[in-house]
């Protein structure tokens, strides 16, 4: 006699959260745990308002950590206050690659175990809709969305003949039949002070042809720590970088400096709008965003 599988659970939104360079994924997770909250509001599952009928399971965040752990020499301005040499061991703070050299063209030692990294969390956890980076997560971000378009792989091999970094092979399956990416494309991708890689055309086939899937970028208008054109050309590396016609901006910039607001109502409206417009689903209702409590304010990075 046949037996009937078990109901699957209801789909949820999933988003990969990566964090900063010196950061983790649990530091990462405190630190938008009002972000957290506001999206899960947002996305509520079935049968509450504003929920998205094709994920009526709700919403679903997760932290991996990066893979390199970073010692206090570096981080700039570890030992500003004068730390001896006792100090200068591991601390617990990751980066997804180092950045080598004074000036550009940079290069960026251990992104291989940074992206090998990733793809790991993508057949692990996945499949994920989108993915949501601070700082270097965003420059992240970027890459990840990019890695999983349908023809990058072709635009890697392409620049290889001009000195660029091969398509990963973390990033490839062998189905069988044929080889093909470790996970579907994207639905969306969102960058908190992120960037484009460096100019060194290593990293060129991240970015050309132009990334396609859609991104929002949100800059601080303070921010000193990535400067704005740095920013700035990761959002011309995507094509409608600058939003669609008739849809909503797709860059969003706040008056503080390198944090990602998290609670303040009119850059959470954003993000959420944003998510619902690529998901197609701009006009299925909105779940209000409130006023967050005192427990919810942002936090500095």
């Amino acid at each position: 006699m046949a037996t009937t599988a078990p109901d699957q659970p209801p789909r949820k939104l999933k988003i990969l959260m990566l964090h900063g360079y010196t950061q983790s994924g649990p530091l990462f997770h405190l630190k938008t745990k009002a972000l957290e909250k506001n999206l899960h509001k947002a996305f509520s599952a079935s049968p509450s308002p504003g929920h998205l009928p094709s994920h009526p399971g709700g919403c679903e965040l997760h932290y991996p950590t990066a893979p390199i752990r970073l010692s206090a020499t570096d981080i700039p301005g570890y030992d500003v206050d004068g730390a001896s040499s006792a100090d200068s061991g591991e601390i617990d703070s990751f980066g997804w690659w180092r950045r080598k050299g004074d000036a550009e063209p940079y290069t960026y030692a251990g992104i291989e175990l940074g992206l090998a990294t990733v793809a790991e969390v993508l057949q692990k956890d996945g499949p994920f809709d989108g993915v949501i980076g601070f700082s270097q997560g965003g420059a992240l971000a970027g890459m990840l969305a990019s890695l999983l378009e349908p023809t990058r792989r072709q635009a890697f091999e392409a620049a290889q003949s001009a000195g660029g970094i091969r398509y990963p092979d973390s990033f490839t399956q062998d189905s069988g039949f044929i080889e093909e990416a470790v996970h579907p494309p994207l639905s969306f991708a969102v960058s908190y002070s992120g960037f484009a890689a460096s100019t060194n055309p290593l990293y060129a086939a991240f970015y050309e042809p132009k990334i396609e899937t859609p991104m929002l970028h949100f800059l601080g208008s303070v921010d000193t720590v990535v400067e704005e054109k740095r920013s700035l050309r990761l959002v011309e590396a995507c094509k409608n970088g600058q939003g669609v016609e008739g849809g909503s901006s797709r860059v969003v910039y706040h008056p503080g400096g390198h944090f990602l607001p998290s609670s303040q109502k009119a850059y959470v409206a954003a993000l959420v709008g944003f998510i619902r417009e690529v998901m197609g689903k701009a006009n299925s209702g909105k779940a209000e965003v409130k006023e967050e409590g005192v427990e919810d304010m942002d936090v500095p990075f």
